[in-house]
Order: C-alpha cells, then structure tokens, then sequence
C-alpha cells in the first residue's frame, strides 16, 4: 500500500516555525548580550584592557644649613618579564649587537635584552620561560640602561617599572642621625622618620588602555595623576662640624676604652643644633646590618648629670639672692648634712675655705650641699624643670627619653635625693637636655627651644621658616652672666678643666663625672665636658660624654681635651673672632 506524498504546506510551515524558534533565541540572546549584559561586558572587556602605572613621588632631600646634601632619592628601574607573552616572541629577520639572527622566543629576547642586563644568553633565557606572567630580572636599574631597553621594542614582553633610591652622600657623616628609609620610601629612623610626612610627597598615577600585545592605544581613554613631589629639608647642621665631631668622639673612643661618646655643637642665640655626634656613625647608604636604625644616642641615653648639674643649684642660689659669688664656706673632706645624710668630696683633702665660686670651681660636693641647705626643696625641684629636666627637648627624634625625675611632691622626696639633686644625682637626662643647661646660662638666662630644622623648600623652590617658640626666661641676665664669670674659673689652673681652654677664646664650663646605673645591678660613669666659648660673647655650647672609659673617669681628664677640639674647629669654621676682653679672675679662697 502506497504512502501519500506529504504536504509541501506543511513542512513549509514546520521549517517556518522552526527558522522562526532559531531566530528568536538568536534574538534573544542578542538582546541578552547587548542590551541585558552589553554594559557590563563592555566594562569588563575595557577593564582587560586596563592597565595603571603607579609614578613614585620623589622624595624630598635633606640638607645642611649650607645646601650640602645629606640625603636625596634617585630614579631606578626594576625590569620585569612576561614569560607567557614571550612564548609568542618572534625574530623575524632581527640581528642582535652580536650579529647573530634573533631566535623565536625565550631566546630571542635573551639575545637582545642580555647584553644591556650584563646577564648571559642562557643564564638569561632560563628566567624567561615558565607559565608566570611576572619575573623580575633586575633591580636598580640605571636610566641609561632603561632607555637602551625601551630602544628594543620589547614592551610588549619586558616592562620597567620606575622606582625611587635613597642615597646618602655624605656616608657617615650625620649617618646615625638621619636615619633611612625602607622599600617604600617611608621613613623608618632619625630625620627621616621624625619628618617623612614633609619630605614623603604622593604618588601619582595613568590609566590608560593597551592593545593585547602590550602596547597602548594612542586614542582610547587615560587617566593621570600627577606625582606631588616631598619638601626639601634644611637642617640647622654644619657638614663640616658635623665631621669633625663624629671624627673627635671616635677618636676620644679608640683612646679611652669608651663604650660610646657623644658629642653636641649648639648656637647659644638661637638653639640650633650645628652638630649632634654619636661615635661608630653608620653609613645609611649600608643596610647590611641594623645599626643604621639605632637613634641617637644623645636623646636616648639618660644618665645622672653628676657635677654638670651643679651648675642648676648655682644659678637657683644666685637668682634667689641665697648666696653670691664671693659667700663663705668651710669645707671638709667628708660632712653630715642636717638631714643625717652624710657626703664627701672625689678626692680625700684637708678642710678648705671656699668661696660659692671656689665650690663650682672645684666641684666640691660637701660644698654644694652646704650652699644647698639655703634653697628650698620646691625651689630645687623648679628650677630642675625650669632648666629642662624631666621634658622632651622638642627635637622630635625618634626614641627620645625625657630623663626621670624625683617625685613632684617634694614632700616624697628621701632623705638623700633632697641633698644629691644638688650635685646631679637622683635624676637622670639626656646629653641634648644637659648641653641646654648650658647654652642657657650663655644665652643671657634665656632658655632657647633645640632645633634640628632650619626650614623648607617645596618644589616650586618656595621657602617656608618653621615658626619657633620665643626663648624662656630661666634666670635673669645679671645671674647668668655671673654664674658664666664662675664657670670660667673652672677651666682655670685652680679648676677641674684646664685641659678645655681653646688657644685665643675665654671659654667656661663644668667638668661632669656620672653614675649610670647597669641594668641588672651595678654601675657605670659618664665622663663629660660641657663648656661655651667665647666666654665673653657666648656664640656655642659644645658637650661631651664618655660612657665608661678605661683610661679615667673624670670628664676632666677625657672630655675637656675632645671639648677643646671640637670647639676649637668650630669656632675657627664659623669664623667667630677672638676673645678681645681679659678674663677677670674671681676669689675662689678666703
């Protein structure tokens, strides 16, 4: 029995019906992708396409007071490789600066890229192969080098990244004081850190689109941020004073047995810091060992003032009218004091007839206590903190310690620290704190705030002065002038420092012999010399400590000669003149 022939109507209308369903899911996704996902694939297919640069900002620079740079950043490369892209590589036809033919591939790039790298073909090419799409060949760059690399017309498989370098000129010159920086170029010691939000500057930035194989689209969209560059920093530091400090203490070091020295140069008139000296300064630009982020000693050591603290209780006796230069005192070897407490003198010595300066001028202890028993115990405690003591000095270097002072009621005070106070025990500062005391006195009894920065420039070279808080009057003119005119006697032949006179300078100060107490019991001394020059128009205070010398223990002895060296080459580089007036000589017997 034979079939029908089918409809020709009706497969038309199935195959209609058919095409109809087809195109409309063909429709449908249509719609779906560009009307439904289009925006966002679009924005996906832009995001591929992408790519952001980050610009470093250029770190600002650091100077002394003279524009001798100290610190300063220079631009690097890091090379990096893409070994998934440099699988497509091809040398069509190029020779390299060998005249060989260029290889497809690894090798090929290792062949023109090699020797501008200084790395062999093969030890090259090995870094060029692998599934990673990121391999960094080379750091530290050169600009010279990095251009060479751009002339290869590699961009599409070898990228450089620019990078900043901090490097310091100087070495170690003011090495343990600046500080350095890390892999960010963020502060992480010294200066740099105390002032990283001035010299740090902000990053900049392009967004802009790149074909696949790497290179950017002249007119598709970009974006850029410029870089904000850092402020230059000027510090109040004299380069050549500097040296000449860090060189003295190393040398007072090697020739005492010293654990450590330090050594602080600072303008009397204004309270800059031209000098602040630690011994075995490292050099910044070595980062092979963690002694370039140690601080400053000179903030962060405290230690008993010892004898240079005396210095306080002479300017309180003056200024509150209790005894003057020339008072009266009969000193024993050995004396009890009111309090029970008993005290005695460095040296074993018959009984003397002192005067007020005589007692300075030999660093009696019996005897400072005996002109101590006129001043009372709250008058003690405030011109301790009128000096300085027991505060942050406002350098704002990291580390810093403030020093410990005795309880603010005085009424806590024990029997002994009512009378050591006198002498600079009981107490403890920093060798910045002490050398303040002094540039006080020179200063007219006008307490000068210690600075390290003299100012600012920004990148469009605008200058900016720090505002610096006025001088605070500590004692009045006609004390600290007198108490100078005993301080000189110190550096006399009847005084404790002869060792500090500087050939053509008056010069006065206080010889200083400090316990410092070890941790886990027992103790040490700190051996200092603080003096000013010139004694008859103050221009610099000059400080120096000994931890622990060998040789002697007496400040005297070793750091009145490192003082006189130093403040000799100061003064000579500062071009300060001579002493024209004649030191007159105070009765220091009876």
């Amino acid at each position: 029995m034979r079939r029908a022939p089918g409809s020709p109507e009706l497969r038309q209308r199935w195959l209609i019906g058919v095409t109809a369903v087809i195109v409309l899911v063909f429709v449908a996704r249509l719609v779906q992708v560009q009307v439904i996902q289009g925006p966002a694939l679009a924005a996906d297919a832009q995001a591929s396409r992408l790519a952001t640069a980050v610009t470093p900002a250029h770190r600002g620079d650091i100077t002394d007071s003279a524009g001798v740079v100290l610190a300063t950043s220079v631009d690097r490369y890091t090379v990096i490789a893409d070994p998934v892209a440099i699988q497509s590589f091809r040398g069509h036809g190029r020779v390299d600066s060998r005249g060989r033919a260029v290889q497809n591939g690894a090798l090929g790039v290792a062949q023109l890229l090699g020797p501008v790298l200084d790395m062999p073909d093969a030890e090259l090419a090995a870094k060029l192969v692998g599934e990673s799409r990121y391999v960094v060949l080379a750091k530290d760059v050169v600009p010279r080098a990095q251009r060479a690399i751009a002339e290869l017309g590699l961009r599409a498989y070898i990228r450089t990244d620019l990078v900043s370098k901090r490097t310091y000129p100087a070495g170690t010159v003011g090495g343990g004081l600046l500080g350095f920086v890390n892999g960010e170029q963020a502060g992480q010691a010294g200066v740099e850190a105390a002032y990283d939000d001035v010299l740090a500057g902000s990053a900049g930035s392009e967004t802009y689109e790149r074909s696949r194989d790497g290179l950017r689209i002249p007119a598709a969209e970009q974006e850029y941020t410029p870089a904000v560059p850092g402020d230059d920093i000027h510090l109040t530091l004299v380069h050549d004073v500097q040296w000449k400090a860090q060189d003295a203490v190393d040398a007072a070091v090697r020739k005492t047995g010293a654990a450590y020295g330090i050594a602080v140069v600072q303008d009397v008139r204004t309270g800059e810091v031209i000098a602040l000296a630690d011994s075995g300064a490292p050099d910044p630009n070595d980062r092979s060992t963690a002694a370039v982020a140690k601080p400053s000693q000179a903030v962060t050591a405290v230690f008993e003032p010892g004898s240079t603290g005396k210095v306080v209780t002479m300017a309180a006796a003056l200024e509150t009218g209790a005894w003057q230069p020339d008072s009266q005192f009969t000193v024993p070897y050995r004396w009890t004091a009111p309090s029970g407490q008993t005290f005695s003198d460095s040296h074993e010595h018959a009984v003397e007839h002192l005067t007020l300066a005589g007692v300075l001028a030999e660093s009696s202890n019996v005897g400072t206590v005996m002109a101590g028993e006129g001043i009372p115990l709250q008058t003690r405690q405030d011109y301790l903190e009128k000096f300085g003591f027991g505060q942050l000095t406002g350098l704002g270097l990291p580390g810093e310690s403030a020093g410990l002072m005795p309880p603010d009621d005085v009424t806590k005070w024990d029997l002994r620290t009512r009378d050591t106070v006198l002498f600079g025990q009981g107490l403890s500062a920093n060798a910045m704190q002490v050398t303040g005391v002094f540039s006080t006195v020179a200063n007219g009894g006008i307490r000068m705030a210690p600075t390290l920065l003299a100012g600012t420039t920004d990148a469009d070279g605008e200058e900016s002065v720090p505002d610096r808080p006025a001088g605070e009057r500590v004692i009045s003119t006609g004390t600290a002038d007198t108490l100078l005119h005993m301080m000189e006697a110190v550096t006399g032949e009847e005084g404790t420092a002869a060792n500090a006179k500087v050939p053509g300078y008056r010069v006065a100060g206080k010889t200083g012999t400090a316990q410092m107490w070890l941790e886990g019991g027992g103790q040490t001394y700190m051996a200092s010399f603080v003096g000013v020059a010139p004694a008859d128009d103050p221009r610099y205070t000059v400080g120096v400590f000994l931890r622990s010398p060998h040789s002697s223990i007496y400040g005297g002895v070793v750091a009145a000669p490192v003082f006189s060296d130093i403040m000799s080459f100061t003064l000579q580089t500062m071009d300060v003149p001579p002493s024209e007036e004649k030191y007159r000589p105070l009765k220091l017997t009876w």
